[in-house]
C-alpha cells in the first residue's frame, strides 16, 4: 500500500503552499526545504529528501528530477505506527471465523429451513471427504456448511411380490445386502426456495473448485466411478458441484411446510388485534374456543338480508373472541384471538412442538399442551361420570376438546 500512495502523492503537483522568498530568507532555510508546520503529514523523510537537492532546485523541481529517490524514502521512511493503527478500515472486518479442523458441523432442525444439497458421500471414507469438504466451504470459501448422516439397512428380509403356495406373503432379499451411509454436505440458511440469496449461492457453488473434490480427493463422492466413467467431472461450464440444487431441511417434521398461509384480507382483519395469533411466536398453538358466524336465522330481518345477517353474527362472533382473550389474558394464560372470513377463534398457548422424545425412544406429548388441555377441557370430574361438559369463563363457553392448531403464516412479503 505505501508504494502505491507515495506514487499517487507524487504523480501531482505539491499540495503545500510555495513559501515566499522573504519567508524563505527570514526563517534560514533553502528554498527547497519543508517546515513541520508545513509538512502536517509528518512526512519527514521527503523534507530530508528534497532538503538535501541542490540549491537551484525547487520543490517541484526536485520531486521530478530525483522521483525514484523520493519514492525510496517514502517506502523505507514510511511512519511505523500509521501501520499498527487500523487505516481506513476496522481489522475486525478481516478476522475470518474459526474453523475446527476435526468438527463436522452436523445439520439441526434450527438451520434451514432451505438449504443447497452440495454433495453426497458414501460408504468407506464417506465422513473424511465430507469433514474436508465442509472445512473448506467454512474456512476458504466462508460459506455456512453442515454434515448430515443417513443409514440405509439392506440386509433384511424384505416382503416381496406375491404369495407363496400356502398363502404366506413371499420373503426376499437384496442381491447386494449391505449397510451404507451416506453423508450429505449442505451450505446455508435460507427461508425459501426462492429466496433471491438462495439462488445466488446456489449458482457460486456450482462454480467453485473446492480441493477437497479435486484430483484424487473426494473417492467416496456418490457415483464417483460412474461420473469418471462419463467424464461428468471433466466437463466445461462448472465445478465438481455443478449439481447442486435446494433442498428443504430434512430434520423438519413434513407438515412443517403445510402450515396455512393468509390473504391480504384476512391479514387486514387481524392487523389492528391487540394479541393477535399471528404474533405468536411458536409454530403450534392450542384452540379453546371457536365463534362461528354461520347459522340459521328464523326472524325476518334475517330472512329478508341474509349477508347483513351473517355480518352481524361476525361482529358478535368477533367481540366474544376479543371478550374471552381479555378474560384469560387476566387469569395469567398467554391467550391470542384470530379472525378470518368465516368464524374467530381464541388460541392459548405458543409451542415449538407438539411431542418430547423421552429416553427410550417413545414420544410423550407435550408438558404444556396436556396443562392446557387438561385446566380449559371439560371438567374431569363430570366427564368420568359420564357428562360432557364445556367450561365456561365469563360466561363464555369454550370447546369441548381444545385442540392444537398450526399458527397461520404472513405472506412471504410481509414476514
Amino acid at each position: 500500500m505505501p508504494p502505491v500512495i507515495a506514487t499517487a502523492v507524487l504523480s501531482k503537483p505539491s499540495p503545500w503552499k510555495k513559501p515566499s522568498v522573504a519567508r524563505v530568507r527570514g526563517s534560514g532555510r533553502l528554498p527547497g526545504q519543508f517546515h513541520q508546520a508545513e509538512n502536517p503529514r509528518g512526512f519527514s523523510g521527503l523534507s530530508a529528501a528534497v532538503g538535501s537537492c541542490p540549491r537551484s532546485l525547487s520543490r517541484r523541481q526536485a520531486c521530478v528530477r530525483y522521483p525514484l529517490l523520493l519514492l525510496a524514502v517514502l517506502v523505507c521512511g514510511w511512519p511505523t505506527a500509521a501501520c499498527g493503527q487500523s487505516g481506513w478500515l476496522p481489522t475486525s472486518w478481516f478476522t475470518k471465523p474459526k474453523v475446527d479442523p476435526r468438527a463436522m458441523y452436523p445439520l439441526s432442525e434450527r438451520d434451514g429451513p432451505w438449504l443447497v444439497l452440495a454433495s453426497t458421500f458414501r460408504g468407506d471414507g464417506a465422513r473424511e471427504d465430507a469433514r474436508r469438504l465442509v472445512q473448506e466451504l467454512r474456512g476458504r470459501f466462508h460459506l455456512r456448511a453442515f454434515t448430515h448422516e443417513q443409514a440405509f439397512d439392506f440386509t433384511g428380509a424384505q416382503r416381496g411380490l406375491g404369495l407363496n403356495p400356502d398363502g404366506s406373503p413371499k420373503r426376499m432379499r437384496y442381491a447386494n445386502s449391505r449397510q451404507i451411509l451416506e453423508v450429505a454436505v449442505m451450505v446455508g440458511d435460507f427461508a425459501s426456495c426462492d429466496d433471491s440469496r438462495a439462488q445466488k449461492t446456489l449458482t457460486k457453488i456450482k462454480t467453485l473448485q473446492p480441493e477437497a473434490l479435486t484430483g484424487e480427493r473426494g473417492k467416496s463422492r456418490a457415483f464417483a466411478d460412474f461420473r469418471r466413467l462419463i467424464g461428468l467431472d471433466k466437463q466445461a461450464g462448472g465445478g465438481p458441484m455443478r449439481l447442486a440444487f435446494m433442498i428443504p431441511n430434512p430434520l423438519l417434521p413434513a407438515d412443517y411446510f403445510n402450515q396455512p398461509q393468509l390473504d391480504e384480507f384476512v391479514v387486514g382483519i387481524n392487523a389492528d388485534v391487540e394479541h393477535s395469533l399471528l404474533d405468536c411466536p411458536g409454530r403450534y398453538s392450542v384452540r379453546v374456543a371457536t365463534f362461528s358466524g354461520a347459522g340459521t336465522f328464523a326472524d325476518q330481518e334475517a330472512a329478508a338480508d341474509p349477508d347483513a345477517a351473517f355480518e352481524s353474527r361476525l361482529v358478535k362472533a368477533a367481540e366474544k373472541a376479543h371478550r374471552l382473550t381479555a378474560a384469560l389474558r387476566r387469569q395469567g394464560w398467554q391467550a391470542w384471538e384470530f379472525h378470518d372470513r368465516e368464524s374467530s377463534v381464541v388460541c392459548v398457548g405458543s409451542l415449538g412442538q407438539l411431542t418430547i422424545e423421552q429416553q427410550n425412544g417413545t414420544q410423550q406429548p407435550h408438558p404444556e399442551l396436556v396443562r392446557i388441555t387438561k385446566a380449559l377441557g371439560p371438567d374431569p370430574e363430570k366427564l368420568a361420570a359420564g357428562t360432557i361438559l364445556p367450561r365456561r369463563i365469563e360466561g363464555i363457553l369454550l370447546d369441548v376438546e381444545p385442540r392444537p392448531v398450526d399458527v397461520p403464516r404472513l405472506p412471504v412479503g410481509r414476514r
